[in-house]
């Protein structure tokens, strides 16, 4: 199966799925990092899952989605690219997912206005040497430039982002690593020990 394939219903279905520039960053982050055990908020169809998976048979992916319809495609792009023995993917709220698991990295991806709460909420599932990566925190550019956008609800979120992005970047209990010119603005963040 193809990865085009599922970039391609992405754009055509209006599923956000990550840039190239982003997800290369996040891959290359994986091998340098020898990172094998990743939980993945915010599966959309399955993209990313899939890419991390294919970087080495010994990583396993557990990923949320809470959209059924999404997580329902996301199934078959992860069957048919042959990795259903290292993505399991849940179709649940994110609020609702419990694990005493502890993961190399946790990628964030779902609901940008609830990015603080995932921070608090799974640091404590990190692994010794884990971080979590942010994604979207530029957000095409309004995040630092509200004019770009007229919706009310789109200059909220951006306004949750930047206080985010802020509070994320001054907090003395994280080791951040924020790249702006990345992607769509990705924050790698680690736990000071």
């Amino acid at each position: 199966m193809e990865i085009n394939k599922i970039k391609e219903y992405a754009k055509k279905n209006n599923v956000p799925i990550m840039m190239d520039e982003g997800l290369q960053f996040i891959l290359e982050y994986i091998k340098n990092n020898e990172v094998l055990n990743i939980l993945e908020l915010g599966t959309a169809i399955g993209y990313s899952s899939i890419c991390m998976a294919n970087l080495n048979k010994n990583i396993k992916v557990t990923t949320l989605e809470i959209d059924y319809d999404r997580y329902k495609v996301a199934l078959e792009n992860i069957n048919q690219a042959g990795l259903a023995s290292q993505i399991e993917p849940f179709n649940i709220n994110i609020d609702d997912y419990e694990t005493n698991e502890y993961f190399d990295l946790i990628f964030v991806d779902a609901a940008k206005s609830q990015y603080g709460k995932y921070l608090e909420r799974f640091t404590k599932n990190l692994s010794i040497n884990g971080c979590m990566i942010f994604d979207n925190l530029m957000f095409h550019g309004i995040v630092d430039n509200l004019s770009l956008t007229r919706s009310r609800s789109t200059r909220q979120l951006c306004e949750k982002i930047f206080k985010f992005r802020e509070s994320l970047i001054e907090n003395t209990k994280y080791n951040v690593n924020y790249y702006e010119n990345i992607g769509d603005g990705i924050a790698v963040v680690s736990v000071k020990n």
